[in-house]
């Protein structure tokens, strides 16, 4: 069991360099200020009182910083910070493990909590608001519960989905957050920090074409100007400018409203080969070549924000945003099936 996860995608280099990228104080993250207020006055509280905070949950889409305002929560308790993830827990025995290993007040991290089994989140049940845990011994008729008393801990949960937990697992959260997409201005600013700290020289105008095509997240941002960085150390003289953003992001084949390759090609298909739709999910997977999870989770959210695609009882539908976005005129029979649905 491993106490430990990390992003199967990024590489050792890349995974150094996003942790550098992370704020390590509630007061240099950028962006989230409601949440930001609410997290300060829950931590301010629990300092004064010496002891641990309540338990914290995260929600929202991937790339928004719930990893890193877990961090800040372990730092600004001056606490020690364990991570772990839901897909690690699957049985009773190793929620025990971890749990009776903490040190008082030390904050654990539960990433992916919505994908914790059963038996583990009856067990975080008691442990969030006990602070104890019951260890069965033996088998059958002559199985015996022994409680095991656990140091005062700090649970912060991450989810992308929270209306996948259980409602007594939510209700022991004393504060629950929801964090959003990001507004192009503090994109920005996150941009620009993180050229400064990765020693890149960046000019406003670059950083806000970055900050305009990551698609609201963060970590999509710093992703980005890795890569712009990258063009202009090959094909220029290592500055990023405007015109050199706008290269490199063309070769990624990110556009300007930060449309990727997936999400193109799920409007090509809509449009060009289905008329507009409705289209089910399998059908449009099948059609593009990917797997049905990758567009519901990771093209559909965006396409649905930006209002390009609507979801219907039989199947997406690309509205006219969509057709004008490919540079067509929508079709007579689309549109009324627009007005129906809308």
């Amino acid at each position: 069991m491993s106490e430990r996860i990390v992003d199967a995608d990024l590489t050792p280099e890349e995974i150094a360099i996003e942790g550098a990228l992370r704020p390590r104080q509630l007061s240099d993250f950028v962006g989230q200020a409601r949440v930001k207020s609410q997290l300060g006055l829950v931590l301010e509280a629990a300092r004064r009182r010496g002891g641990t905070a309540d338990h914290v949950l995260l929600s929202g889409p991937p790339g928004l910083g719930k990893t890193t305002l877990a961090g800040i929560i372990a730092t600004e308790l001056n606490a020690p910070l364990r991570i772990t993830s839901g897909p690690a827990l699957q049985h009773a025995g190793d929620v025990a493990a971890i749990l009776s290993s903490l040190q008082p007040g030390e904050v654990l991290f539960l990433d992916e909590i919505h994908r914790t089994s059963r038996p583990a989140e009856e067990m975080l049940y008691l442990a969030m608001e006990d602070f104890r845990v019951d260890v069965v011994v033996g088998k059958g008729p002559g199985a015996t519960a022994i409680p095991l008393e656990i140091a005062p801990f700090t649970l912060v949960g991450a989810t992308t989905r929270a209306g996948l937990l259980p409602s007594p697992l939510r209700d022991r959260f004393g504060f629950t957050a929801h964090l959003d997409f990001y507004d192009p201005a503090d994109l920005e600013v996150i941009v620009l920090r993180s050229a400064q700290l990765l020693g890149v020289e960046l000019d406003p105008a670059g950083a806000a074409e970055i900050a305009g095509r990551c698609r609201g997240t963060p970590r999509i941002a710093n992703r980005l100007l890795r890569r712009v960085r990258d063009w202009a150390q090959v094909h220029g003289d290592g500055v990023v400018t405007l015109a050199t953003a706008h290269a490199a992001l063309d070769l990624y084949e990110v556009d300007a409203l930060g449309l990727d390759r997936i999400d193109r090609a799920v409007l090509d298909v809509l449009v060009r080969r289905f008329g507009g739709g409705p289209v089910g999910l399998s059908t449009l997977a099948v059609a593009i070549g990917e797997e049905p999870e990758t567009i519901e989770t990771v093209a559909e959210p965006f396409l649905v924000r930006l209002g390009m695609i609507v979801r219907t009882p039989r199947g997406r539908v690309a509205t006219a945003t969509a057709w004008r976005h490919l540079g067509l005129t929508p079709e007579a029979p689309l549109q009324s099936t627009l007005d129906l649905e809308g």
